[in-house]
């Protein structure tokens, strides 16, 4: 999910205040090195926020040598723009979602791969270990440079105006939106669904009309979006797991002395784990107020969803598309997939 329907999704879900201290000039007189951050969304996002108690940080911990400028909510462009600005040295640091930097360096979208994570666990054990060593190396050969820890975006969850979703057979024939995403559109179907690729934007008409029956979406989504209007159940999931890369131009990332890059990554790296804790805790949160709200919650049972696209050969045809030495890493850290 990308552009307005990102910014729409998080007004409001952290205190405006803090927002308001984005872009504020931490010192008086002019720093010795600029580096500008862009991202794509609200300032009152916990990526913002944690993001700028890191330029704080840094600010200090450098005497003022160093001031990072966040520009959110896409006010340097969309998705593919900061990207190639990032490339190009027009910005310094980017948080381009795992699916989105994937466009570029293809293993990044291997933490997407359908049912791979039973919990955040096995999510920090893969991404902060081999698995997010690997993908950071493959950054690295595009002269980009991420940092060793990933921020969180969450696990998606479906939701249905029909029968819950607990077990696999419940996906045979069910017309799901999902997002315009090979990997996605993969997996429904290996599922035995009848997944449709559509723009966010026509979701919630979607889900009205009955063209679709179902979508999934993280749970902050469905509750900004108000498909629990149009959605009886939620079927706890977690069927796909994605995250933000912190990366940075390779060239700019490696002129800074020596002193400063330990600051800055010290600093990025705490921001990105505490970012996590947000991200669980507001989860948590917007599932009870979508129960207050008459959507229905209900557990199922991930082993008949692995079976199902072991069967379909969804895992097989990923195994190949990423490679057996990232697939193994993958495999190292959940478990057997293929």
């Amino acid at each position: 999910m990308t552009g307005p329907s990102r910014r729409t999704l998080i007004k409001g879900l952290a205190a405006a205040p803090a927002a308001s201290l984005i872009g504020m000039p931490m010192i008086a007189r002019a720093a010795e090195i600029e580096l500008k951050y862009g991202n794509n969304l609200p300032l009152s996002h916990p990526l913002n926020i944690r993001a700028q108690q890191a330029a704080e940080r840094v600010a200090k911990e450098t005497n003022g040598r160093v001031e990072i400028k966040i520009f959110p909510n896409n006010q340097l462009g969309g998705d593919t723009d900061m990207l190639s600005q990032v490339r190009n040295g027009g910005i310094t640091f980017f948080t381009p979602s795992a699916l989105v930097i994937a466009t570029l360096v293809p293993v990044a979208a291997i933490n997407a791969v359908g049912f791979a994570f039973a919990d955040y666990d096995q999510v920090w054990k893969a991404m902060d270990g081999p698995v997010g060593a690997h993908v950071r190396a493959a950054i690295e050969k595009v002269n980009l440079y991420a940092f060793e820890k990933m921020w969180d975006n969450g696990f998606r969850q479906m939701t249905t105006s029909g029968k819950a979703i607990e077990q696999a057979a419940d996906m045979a024939s069910l017309k799901i939106r999902v997002p315009v995403s090979p990997l996605s559109i993969s997996m429904f179907k290996a599922l035995g669904a009848a997944p449709a690729s559509l723009q966010f934007s026509e979701v919630y008409s979607a889900l009205q009309t009955k063209v679709v029956d179902a979508q999934e979406n993280p749970l902050p989504i469905i509750q900004v979006a108000k498909l629990y209007e149009v959605q009886k159940s939620c079927a706890v999931s977690n069927h796909i797991w994605d995250g933000f890369w912190f990366i940075a131009n390779g060239r700019a990332w490696r002129g800074l002395p020596p002193d400063i890059q330990k600051i800055v990554a010290s600093a990025i790296n705490d921001a990105g784990v505490a970012q996590r804790g947000d991200i669980k805790s507001l989860n948590e949160t917007v599932q009870a107020d979508l129960q207050s709200k008459g959507l229905a919650f209900n557990k199922t049972n991930p082993d008949s969803f692995r079976a199902k696209l072991r069967d379909g050969g969804f895992y097989k045809e990923w195994q190949e598309r990423f490679g057996a030495e990232a697939w193994g890493l993958l495999e190292g850290a959940v478990g057997k997939l293929a």
